[in-house]
């Protein structure tokens, strides 16, 4: 079960669940701030907690099919099926179902 406080109407007009770039895309451009003061936790084995965090500053393009992320010069694609947290500040606005809420620092 996946839990999001940004809900979003599909084509038939009913309530649904937005994918993970439809929350970034609406982060991005309809938020103060866009995507700079977010934090995207993505699945990273052998990190602790498996757990690795993104500061949305490093976030270059949300494209189709993954996140564009570049960091000291260096380009990484990040497909979205790893993401499994995207918080705005201290809010998380998206989770994965079992996440543990990952805390900063």
């Amino acid at each position: 079960m996946l839990k999001c406080t940004i809900p979003h109407i599909c084509h038939a007009g009913l309530l649904a669940m937005p994918t993970i770039r439809a929350v970034l895309n609406r982060l991005k451009w309809s938020t103060e701030g866009g995507l700079s003061d977010c934090e995207v936790f993505i699945l990273h084995r052998g990190a602790p907690g498996n757990l690795r965090s993104i500061q949305g500053r490093y976030i270059k393009d949300v494209a189709p099919r993954a996140l564009i992320c570049e960091e000291d010069g260096e380009e990484t694609l990040i497909p979205y099926h790893r993401v499994r947290l995207i918080k705005k500040g201290a809010k998380t606005v998206w989770a994965k179902a079992g996440t543990p809420s990952a805390r900063r620092g």
